[in-house]
């Protein structure tokens, strides 16, 4: 392998990638598999802000990939150093190799792999001003990214994915992020579990509902609120919306029927949220 460091790894060191052929670099391109990712627990995040991020928030860097373009930047040498320091592996390569790395023409000129975070929804305990958002079914990463990115700039205290969801690791979730997998918690459940929590919440399970006749400006919302949002095609499952204490409904002026899945629970938050400060 041409270009590669030889013999016996030396600690602290940055391995020189030439090839895609290397075990790391095989690592990563395997987490591009929803499989890959389920079964190492790890996932993927590009771009030098993303994995800033990451750091900054407590996340240890497990492999950081950077391109040669950006060797003895500081940000990159402090972030190599942090990785080194908690045992991770610190690889520089060609922005080709990158490039395939990522599978993009156009490549971050770097990469962090990071071990994936999601609890249980029944380790959930709800403080009294907290909102949480439970998104049952939702299947786009762009949408379940932007709704992550959205709680964490409402300062909501974390997302429950209920059901078969979109992983929320996939590249193009933690991308639409804008570095927010980083600081906003995320839980799963199941629908049987979902009920169960909510069965329990000490304030108000508010979900949103085509057939509701409460408009979202006049509910109660008793904190701390859990927002429970369905996907666009079918709303929520009758399982999920008998479990809500309220139903609500955004009326549409217009011809439209509904609002995107990610603008519609940017809406409910904000009114929470503003309900929150009058409190």
């Amino acid at each position: 392998m041409s270009g590669e460091r030889s013999g016996p790894p030396v600690p602290g060191a940055v391995k020189r990638v030439t090839s895609l052929a290397n075990p790391l670099v095989k690592e990563i391109r395997a987490l591009a598999l929803p499989k890959n990712r389920k079964a190492s627990g790890l996932f993927v995040a590009e771009g030098l802000k993303l994995v800033a991020d990451a750091a900054e928030n407590g996340w240890r860097i497990r492999t950081l990939f950077y391109s040669d373009a950006v060797h003895g930047q500081p940000l990159v040498a402090k972030l190599a150093g942090e990785t080194h320091a908690h045992g991770g592996d610190v690889i520089e390569a060609s922005e080709g190799v990158l490039a395939k790395v990522s599978r993009r023409e156009n490549p971050q000129t770097v990469i962090g792999v990071f071990e994936q975070r999601l609890t249980a929804a029944s380790a959930i305990r709800p403080k009294d001003h907290d909102v949480w958002v439970a998104l049952e079914g939702i299947r786009d990463p762009g949408n379940l990214g932007t709704i992550v990115r959205t709680v964490d700039a409402v300062g909501a205290a974390g997302v429950i994915l209920v059901g078969e969801t979109v992983d929320p690791f996939a590249t193009e979730s933690v991308r639409a992020t804008m570095g927010s997998v980083f600081s906003v918690p995320l839980a799963r459940a199941s629908r049987g579990d979902f009920v169960k929590l909510a069965a329990r919440w000490p304030g108000s399970v508010v979900g949103t509902h085509l057939e509701a006749t409460v408009d979202y400006r006049k509910a109660d919302y008793r904190f701390p609120v859990l927002l429970v949002m369905g996907t666009e095609q079918s709303g929520l499952t009758e399982e999920v919306a008998k479990a809500a204490t309220t139903l609500v409904k955004i009326p549409m002026a217009g011809k439209a029927d509904s609002l995107n899945l990610a603008v519609a629970t940017a809406v409910m938050l904000f009114e929470i949220r503003r309900g929150a400060l009058s409190l």
